[in-house]
Formats: structure tokens, C-alpha cells, sequence
């Protein structure tokens, strides 16, 4: 099912068309309302798409500095919404939004909901943060277009999730995929069953995660795992979401237009080639961002979908570019050490790098815990169990096979790996 067919299934010329009009209003209407964006781009003018690699990039920096209200592009009585960022790394980044913004995210939200199979009169239950982190409210509001009931559960209060996820029995569930493994794992270890909750979809994102991580959340739910990307600077989840084949996520491009670039020197790069994701907002009025770097890896493919949509699609997250280690020369991203464990069966969905930094050369170790299958024929957990130790050199092996880097990997005790109820921790430096 497709939630707008003439937005989705546009051809490729009229999409072009539609997306050079977009970007040109968004031009006009960013230099002539904040002076930001016109002193970085004066008079500047596109005749076609390709002409926007000659613009400026905006950076996360940009929306620090003009913090908190320096971006907007309309009166401040016409904002009627503010989300911001955690502003761990400093400054938040504040997201503000017109009514129509409002209605432009909605309208995204349904398509991706829509994509992955959710349908009118679904129960779903949200288990995002709400209140200033974008992820609740925008599952919340799309839903709601969609004609879904929602349970607005929040996130945190474990005990509070275990209760209405068994009593009410949704059809769908939105998260963090860490917290939906935690929420399992900790509802099992009190006598409940996950696979009998009734589950059928379940959507998640906010933090990049594998098809390992995928195949753990079916098997654990008996459900089907969706992937929804999106970043408040942008507008919040809804810039992309995969549809029912799995073979990509769509991304609502009527309204962001994606480029990737070469995350070192900036240089576009063509379809197929993985790169950094940027975006542009092509109907955004509070606070219209003209190619975005948002740090994410990814590969673009404008290839039309076998579920009859025509919009660019783009690989699952492989990351953050700021999130890549270098350890002893060789780049490492965490997700390609997740892929590496979690095709081992033994292996639990739960590890943490911790790289220290205090020598001269930094040092990887990779901590992650056995399953429960494995600690049961072991008659419980001994690091020095002949079982556990072949398995540590294993997957000590495949990680210097996939990694190119000889890693210090330890098999920890179950419930060592701090659990998160909101974007799992996945990396610990030490200096």
C-alpha cells in the first residue's frame, strides 16, 4: 500500500521538475529572510539540479553559532513548535517548525509508516523519548495521519513497558532497536515471552544499526523490523523509511533533495558510490537548511523500487563520519564490527568498543556477551569454559578478517554491557 501515489510513484521527469522549483523557492526565500544563508549565497542562482554542488554546505556547527533563534527564516510568532538536541556535544541544535512544517512531517511520517506495512486502526506503541528529542512526537503525529491508535508510552519505565505491551497487545512498536532488545530481554527475564505479545511490525531508528541487529528483533518479536531515518535538523524521522521489500529506504525527496559527497574533500560523488549524506530542504519555512552535511554514510540509488515507488533510495546507515575510529591506521567503523559479531550465533546483540588512547598507539578491545543458548550447554558463564574460549578466538579471527585490525575481543559476563532506554552507547574512549 502506498500512502500518496502521486508523490510517490511521480516519474522521474516530473520529480526532477518538481525538485528544481523546491530548491529555487527555498533559495529565494532562505536569502531574503536570513541573513546567514545571503551572506553565504548573496544572489546565487540554479538553472538545474547539478548546479547545486557549487553552493556552500551548511554544518551542525552553523546551527550552534546561531543558537537559539539566528536560522529562523519566519517571525518568531509563526513558530509553533521548538525540538532541540541532547546538546551533548555542546549548544543544542534547535528545530522549529511553522504549522505547515508541522503538516509537511506528518505527511512524511504516513508515507513511511505507511511503506512498512502499518495500517488504519493499528495499535502502536511508541517507546521514543518525547518532549524535546523529535523521535515520540513525529512517530506520534504520523501515526495519527495514518488513523493508527497510539499508546504514547515514552521512553524509560521498563516495568511500565512490560505491562501494556502484554495487556494491550499492539500490532506495532516504535523504538530504539537497543531499547526493544532491552525491553525483551528484561521482560523474559521476568517469566514473560516477547514472541507472544503479538507484535507485527516494529519501527525503528535513531541510531544506526545492522541486519544482525534486524535478525535478533525478529527473532526475538516474531515480528518484521523496519528502518525509519530522519535527524531534527531536517525535520525529525520520516526522511526515509524502507517499504516492505527491504531494498533500501525511500526517501520522501519531494521535500529533502540528497546528494552524497566525499566526506574528507566534499566532492559529489555519483549514484552507487558510498559517501556522506546530505539534504536540502525543499519545503521547509521555519528554518530552510541548503545542503546539509548531516555526517551520515550511506550509498544513494535512484533506481525505481519493485514496490512501484520512484523516489531516490538510500543504503541503511553504515554510520557517522565522525563516529569512525582510527586505530593503528585502519578505519573502523562500529557498525562493521556489530555485523562481524552478530553473524555468530553464540554471540549476544550487546557489545561495546572501548578504545584507549593513553599509548602511542591506540589500542581496540571489543567486549560483547554470549547468548543464552550458549551460557545453558555451558552450565553457566566461565570466561575459561573450553566453549567460550574457542568462540573468543573466533571471533577475535573474523574481526581481523573483516576489520583488517587485530582487536583485543572479551566474552563478558551476561548483563556486563550497559543497557541504554534511549541511543545505545556503543563506543567508550579512553585518553
Amino acid at each position: 500500500m502506498i500512502w500518496n501515489v502521486e508523490a510517490e510513484t511521480m516519474a522521474g521527469r516530473a520529480r526532477e521538475r518538481l525538485q528544481l522549483e523546491r530548491v529555487q523557492e527555498t533559495l529565494r526565500w532562505a536569502v531574503a529572510r536570513v541573513p546567514f544563508h545571503r551572506e553565504r549565497l548573496g544572489a546565487v542562482t540554479i538553472g538545474e539540479l547539478a548546479d547545486l554542488a557549487r553552493l556552500p554546505f551548511v554544518h551542525k556547527a552553523d546551527l550552534r553559532d546561531h543558537y537559539p533563534f539566528g536560522l529562523l527564516a519566519v517571525p518568531r510568532g509563526e513558530v509553533v513548535r521548538i525540538h532541540a538536541s541532547s546538546g551533548t556535544r555542546g549548544k543544542p541544535t534547535v528545530a522549529a517548525y511553522t504549522a505547515g512544517d508541522l503538516d509537511v512531517w506528518r505527511e512524511v511520517m504516513a508515507r513511511a509508516l505507511t511503506a512498512a506495512g502499518a495500517r488504519r486502526g493499528d495499535l502502536l506503541h511508541i517507546a521514543f523519548g518525547y518532549g524535546l528529542f523529535t523521535g515520540g512526537l513525529g512517530f506520534h503525529d504520523g501515526a495519527e495521519r495514518v488513523g493508527m491508535t497510539v499508546v504514547p508510552v515514552s521512553s524509560g519505565n521498563t516495568t511500565r513497558h512490560h505491562l501494556l505491551l502484554q495487556d494491550f497487545q499492539p500490532d506495532a512498536i516504535a523504538a530504539t532497536p537497543s531499547f526493544a532488545l532491552h525491553l525483551a530481554e528484561t521482560l523474559a527475564e521476568h517469566g514473560g515471552k516477547p514472541r507472544e505479545l503479538g507484535l507485527r511490525l516494529g519501527l525503528f531508528g535513531a541510531e544506526p544499526w545492522t541486519d544482525g541487529i534486524r535478525t535478533a528483533l525478529e527473532r526475538t518479536f516474531g515480528l518484521r523490523a523496519f528502518d525509519i531515518y530522519g535527524l531534527s535538523e531536517i525535520v525529525g524521522p520520516g526522511v526515509a523509511g524502507e517499504c516492505e521489500t527491504r531494498e533500501g529506504l525511500h526517501i520522501a525527496d519531494d521535500h529533502f533533495l540528497p546528494e552524497i559527497v566525499d566526506p574528507v574533500s566534499g566532492a559529489s560523488l555519483p549514484s552507487g558510490r558510498e559517501g556522506e549524506l546530505v539534504l536540502t530542504t525543499l519545503t521547509k519555512r521555519a528554518m530552510p537548511l541548503i545542503r546539509y552535511r548531516t555526517g551520515d554514510i550511506t550509498t544513494l540509488t535512484v533506481e525505481p523500487c519493485r514496490c512501484g515507488r520512484t523516489s531516490a533510495r538510500m543504503a541503511r546507515i553504515k554510520g557517522r563520519s565522525d563516529d569512525m575510529l582510527v586505530v593503528k591506521g585502519v578505519n573502523v567503523y562500529p557498525s562493521e564490527v556489530e555485523r562481524t559479531l552478530l553473524a555468530l550465533d553464540e554471540l549476544a546483540p550487546h557489545y561495546q568498543l572501548v578504545v584507549d588512547r593513553g599509548t602511542t598507539l591506540a589500542r581496540l578491545e571489543v567486549q560483547v556477551e554470549p547468548g543464552p543458548a550458549l551460557i545453558a550447554r555451558c552450565g553457566g558463564f566461565s570466561p575459561d569454559h573450553p566453549e567460550i574460549a574457542a568462540l573468543r578466538r573466533r571471533a577475535a579471527d573474523q574481526l581481523r578478517q573483516a576489520t583488517g585490525l587485530s582487536v583485543e575481543l572479551t566474552i563478558v559476563a551476561p548483563r556486563t554491557i550497559p543497557r541504554s532506554e534511549g541511543k545505545a552507547v556503543r563506543v567508550i574512549e579512553r585518553r
